[in-house]
């Protein structure tokens, strides 16, 4: 039988003109019968979060800056929309921890996405991590948020839910049957290119992934593997391991999306075609399965599937990952903080494409947390805008 429109959960997509925002609302308009559409935010894309406002009539629409809310505004009232319209960082975390709320898609990119997840998790919701960064930053803190709220947090990315689906659902069994856990990687787009010749890489072909549709910013990460990088960090936190029980391997057709080892030595993988509709759809429909609208896996047309070793000296952003877990409380952070700035530089071309992992170490190795900096959210955000001024210093050394 057909939920009624009474027990529809509730969904709030934060970053919903992004890839993943995108195809959230995909998987969603499958299934009308189970979910609404309650708030939508993103951070410029007027037009875009317009059309979305018009076509799913959400209670809310957040963008932060006031000037492009006001735009937002105008054009909505103009099409008659009954949509309210809010705008700054508050109103992120409201439309986040909203009592009408039951799901929170966070899928807003880097560090800014930290506050209405945290907001999120102490309300209790259905929280549904596509915002890697938000763990990355907020560690311990995010953590301990989750569990006094009661939330039921849910990864979105593709490896951290293929090892989710891999374990039993009571996590208070992980720790007895995982050995470890191996995470996938394609290599993205220069796996095979010599590591001398990355100097002269473009942002068009950084972005340029040949597996996934992704935004800009997660393509560049990709390309540096520094994406594996906080995702190891991710998994550190996700299913409460210790760094060397993290591994990683290169697996160019990305159809194993990750693996489990466990104690006996048996091995569990989730296999599937790289679209991100899966893990969304697993995570919204969680414990049950619904139709994601991603293609079925053709084993006849991907009859080899290959394994390369992720050896530091051609990608060694990913091995930042490890350094960064066994420094200092709140060196992740400094590390995220620090690749953002780069790959925004990168992307503007102020910034050499091999200088980001550059820019990235030595901002980890120069730059320490200090004591109690990661007992708040505002302690995490003032680290967080002075690694950002540490790698932009080291940014304008290095393009002068």
């Amino acid at each position: 039988m057909s939920a009624s429109p009474q027990q529809r959960q509730r969904v709030s997509v934060l970053g919903s003109t992004g890839s993943i925002g995108v195809n959230t609302l995909d998987v969603l308009a499958r299934h009308p019968e189970r979910y609404e559409v309650f708030a939508l935010s993103a951070m410029s894309r007027v037009d875009e979060l317009a059309a979305q406002c018009l076509q799913w009539r959400p209670r809310f629409a957040v963008m932060p800056e006031a000037a492009k809310a006001a735009e937002l505004r105008r054009v909505l009232r103009e099409q008659g929309s009954q949509t309210e319209v809010l705008d700054g960082a508050a109103a992120l975390a409201e439309i986040a921890a909203h009592p009408d709320v039951d799901a929170v898609m966070a899928a807003i990119v880097g560090a800014a996405g930290l506050a209405p997840c945290l907001a999120a998790a102490r309300a209790g919701k259905r929280l549904l991590l596509a915002n890697k960064e938000a763990i990355v930053v907020g560690g311990a803190l995010f953590m301990q948020a989750v569990e006094q709220g009661g939330a039921m947090l849910l990864p979105v990315d593709s490896e951290h839910s293929a090892i989710f689906q891999c374990l039993p659902e009571d996590p208070s069994t992980w720790a007895q049957r995982i050995d470890h856990i191996v995470l996938t990687a394609s290599g993205g787009p220069f796996r095979q290119r010599d590591p001398a010749s990355l100097a002269d890489v473009t942002p068009e072909q950084a972005v340029a992934h040949p597996n996934w549709v992704m935004g800009r910013k997660i393509s560049v990460d990709s390309a540096t593997m520094m994406n594996k990088a906080l995702e190891v960090i991710e998994a550190r936190w996700l299913f409460h391991l210790r760094p060397e029980q993290i591994k990683v391997v290169i697996h160019p057709q990305s159809i194993i999306h990750s693996m489990v080892v466990c104690r006996d030595r048996s091995v569990l993988a989730q296999l599937g075609t790289p679209d991100m509709r899966v893990p969304i759809a697993y995570a919204l429909s969680f414990p049950e399965r619904v139709e994601s609208g991603a293609e079925q896996l053709d084993f006849l047309a991907k009859p080899t599937l290959t394994f390369e070793d992720a050896d530091e000296r051609r990608f060694p952003g990913l091995h930042l990952s490890w350094q960064a877990l066994r420094a200092a409380e709140g060196s992740t952070a400094v590390l995220n903080a620090a690749n953002e700035e780069a790959v925004a530089a990168f992307l503007e071309r102020r910034l050499r494409f091999d200088h980001i992992y550059r820019v990235n170490r030595q901002s980890l190795e120069e730059l320490h947390p200090e004591a109690g900096e990661c007992a708040s959210v505002e302690g995490l955000l003032a680290l967080d805008a002075r690694a950002r001024r540490h790698a932009q210093a080291l940014i304008a050394e290095l393009s002068a």
